[in-house]
């Protein structure tokens, strides 16, 4: 009985025509959804193994927090 009354209500709110393009995109979505959760991730996003020790987080504040290096500016020199 409660099926019927959300249905009715669902009817009325969004009008006989809509009710089929309500129903392919929550079919789409359902099957987008199966499809990635039995996919394997297609990110992976485990870090690299690095040989070479991490630098220590006061370093790495330290490289932020400095202001990049201005750009060489290169002349043009013009043959005549």
């Amino acid at each position: 009985m409660e099926l019927v009354l959300i249905l009715v209500i669902v009817l009325i709110i969004f009008g006989a025509g809509k009710i089929p393009q309500l129903g392919e995109g929550i079919g789409k979505a359902i099957k987008g959804f199966k499809k990635s959760v039995n996919e394997a991730d297609a990110i992976d996003v485990t870090p690299p193994p690095s040989d070479a020790p991490a630098a220590p987080p006061s370093q790495i504040a330290q490289a932020q927090a400095a202001p990049p290096a201005p750009a060489p500016v290169q002349s043009e020199q013009r043959v005549k």
